[in-house]
């Protein structure tokens, strides 16, 4: 059995599929690990979606913020951005199994020393709070009251994290951590408006990986959505958009070796936005 973390995809099916044709992925044996965003922007968001659940187990993914950002136009409360590609899923006739599926993924997953995440953690977060804050949402979601949560789901306050927060400010902040996160300080305040690289780091913030007393440090985190950054391999952190969307590679690392296998994107390129 081979175990492989896979960055974010997008809606690109075709390097999807020609990248589990590279790593010759058996679900009858692999595992597979997506870092969220399997949705939006690209050409095909309906064919991955429907690819993904049709791997069952062996296929694992948490969501991230394009997929919660389908959740709430399908919904209704939120309207679909000019370069949103989602009309294939919203008209597709198995839309609403698609959307029971999608809502049902958890924010975290943790297997030992690994974790997976769409966007990060804040420092104060130990990996059993980030499954425990996870687990909080998943059931959410998972209520007759996720059509209100999704609702209230946008905004980006509070901006720190507070432990004896309740309600849907408690459960925004996890999500906006778990999907979003790039820059934060070190009492777990987060700056969501800034989506440039590291060089761009506003005063007073620092990446999330980067704070000296991160509660996390001790397992290594599995996670993408930071694309203007591409591939960071570091010991304890495996980001892994590197920008298929927009003109780079779809990444996989297999976990037991950390080899990396690469596919081109054959989108034409074109800037971040």
């Amino acid at each position: 059995m081979s175990h492989y973390v896979v960055g974010d995809i997008q809606g690109c099916h075709a390097e999807f599929q020609h990248l589990l044709d590279v790593i010759a992925f058996d679900p009858a044996h692999d595992l597979l690990w997506l870092v969220g965003d399997l949705v939006n922007r690209g050409p095909d968001s309906l064919a991955v979606l429907r690819a993904v659940k049709r791997l069952g187990p062996a296929a694992v993914t948490v969501l991230g913020n394009h997929d919660l950002h389908l959740l709430a136009v399908a919904a209704g409360h939120r309207g679909a951005h000019r370069q949103d590609t989602l009309g294939g899923i919203l008209d597709a006739p198995d839309r609403d199994e698609l959307l029971a599926w999608l809502r049902t993924r958890p924010l975290v997953v943790r297997d030992g020393d690994l974790l997976l995440v769409h966007a990060g953690l804040l420092p104060s977060w130990t990996p059993a709070t980030a499954e425990m804050l996870s687990a909080e949402v998943e059931a959410m979601l998972d209520s007759p009251r996720h059509d209100d949560f999704l609702r209230h789901l946008y905004g980006d306050q509070p901006a720190r994290w507070d432990p004896t927060l309740t309600g849907y400010d408690r459960l925004r902040v996890i999500v906006n951590t778990c999907t979003r996160l790039r820059f934060c300080a070190a009492d777990d305040t987060m700056e969501l408006s800034e989506k440039r690289g590291i060089d761009h780091t506003p005063e007073g913030y620092a990446p999330w990986f980067s704070h000296a007393e991160r509660k996390s440090a001790g397992v290594t985190i599995l996670c993408g959505h930071w694309s203007t950054i591409d591939l960071m391999l570091s010991p304890n952190v495996l980001m892994l958009d590197s920008g298929c969307l927009w003109g780079g590679t779809l990444t996989a690392i297999r976990l037991d070796d950390r080899e990396l296998f690469q596919v081109p994107s054959r989108s034409s390129l074109r800037p971040h936005g």
